[in-house]
């Protein structure tokens, strides 16, 4: 995690500890570069990135202000660090139901920017919130670069062992979204009837140097699945 992260995780830390509220004023620029002793683009780039995930908002002129609360148990859409960070005070759990090495698919190979030679890990498990089914996730992680899983990472977080296992700096990604009907696989998996309307998302997750590393197709469970974003709008 780079100093600008470390610093905003603990920026987020401390209002979520302190039950700070909508409109609370945080201290203003020069006070956080000597709290953190660093310097005023560090912490620029660090209350950047809180006002992008919609923790804060900065009114020029005024300061530094708390954003509202997202409400519990709903997923950003925007998030690049898997759910675990949105589902915190939930307990979430995996079933894995599949878990190999394989040569990629034109599509994989595509979006991982591999060749149909090179290998990738490839999981398939359903994730569950507070014992509910909440999706089933179909991944393919680069294994030039997430060099080792086993049944006990992917039955926990993956992005966790990534970031702390690994060392990696995730970094951003990109999300495509549809709606349409539960295939008969899918369904099975989900416990839901055959022909549900479904949620189904890809992701394609990169590391800081622009790498990608994780493409993942999703199939939430549209009775268990809430979806928030926090739109900022800059005008010049």
């Amino acid at each position: 995690m780079l100093k600008y992260q470390q610093i905003a995780a603990e920026m987020e830390k401390y209002i979520e500890e302190h039950e700070l509220q909508q409109g609370d004023k945080l201290p203003v620029l020069e006070a956080l570069m000597t709290q953190f002793e660093v310097s005023k683009s560090t912490i620029t780039k660090s209350l950047d990135l809180l006002e992008k995930k919609g923790v804060i908002y900065q009114v020029r002129g005024s300061g530094i202000f708390v954003r509202r609360h997202k409400r519990k148990g709903y997923i950003s859409l925007l998030s690049n660090q898997g759910f675990k960070k949105d589902l915190e005070n939930f307990t979430l759990t995996s079933k894995v139901i599949e878990l190999d090495v394989r040569k990629p698919t034109e599509e994989v190979a595509y979006n991982l920017n591999i060749e149909l030679e090179d290998d990738v890990y490839y999981v398939k498990r359903v994730r569950f919130v507070n014992g509910q089914t909440l999706c089933l996730e179909e991944s393919y992680f680069n294994k030039s670069i997430v060099t080792y899983l086993n049944r006990e990472i992917v039955s926990e977080s993956i992005f966790s062992y990534i970031m702390e296992g690994l060392g990696l700096k995730i970094g951003f990604s990109d999300l495509f979204l549809n709606a349409g009907i539960l295939n008969e696989d899918e369904a099975k998996c989900l416990g839901l009837p055959n022909g549900s309307p479904k949620l189904y998302g890809e992701s394609i997750f990169h590391l800081t140097n622009g790498q990608p590393f994780d493409f993942s197709k999703i199939t939430y469970n549209y009775e268990n699945s809430q979806f928030f974003i926090q739109a900022n709008s800059h005008f010049i």
